[in-house]
């Protein structure tokens, strides 16, 4: 099997942060504790380079990262959980419930999410694992 189609038996990790340096690191450090053999991609910054986030840029980064087991998408703040929720929402109705946003830690969350990802987990197993860092 070559390595995108085994790409695509793997839920992919979206990492959505108001910082295009934060988003790019933590899926850089996914890359480098997790490997690639899930799809991943990044939203980070608004379109003038500054801080904020982007809904065009998240629906990129869900295109980019998909896979027919689902998308698991960490935020760092309450206008990238909003703005993802949002792209979501324009999705196409077959994909909507294949995209989660998971309430968890951005950084130790998508490690994780990545880890459960990478060992075949399904969307719901990578969100729980991810979820489990969040303070109850």
């Amino acid at each position: 099997m070559k390595r995108a189609e085994s790409m695509t038996d793997r839920v992919g990790i979206v990492v959505v942060s108001h910082s295009h340096e934060v988003a790019k690191g933590t899926i850089d450090m996914v890359r480098q504790m997790v490997g690639n053999e899930i799809p991943m991609a990044f939203s980070g910054g608004n379109p003038a380079g500054g801080l904020g986030t982007d809904v065009a840029s998240i629906l990129a980064a869900i295109d980019k990262a998909w896979s027919p087991k689902g998308v698991a998408i960490l935020v760092d703040l309450g206008g990238a959980e909003s703005n993802s929720e949002m792209a979501i929402e324009m999705l196409p109705e077959d994909r909507r419930d294949k995209v989660v946003v998971c309430n968890a830690p951005i950084v130790e969350g998508a490690v994780m999410a990545a880890t459960e990802a990478a060992g075949g987990g399904n969307l719901q197993a990578v969100r729980a694992t991810a979820e489990e860092l969040s303070p109850r």
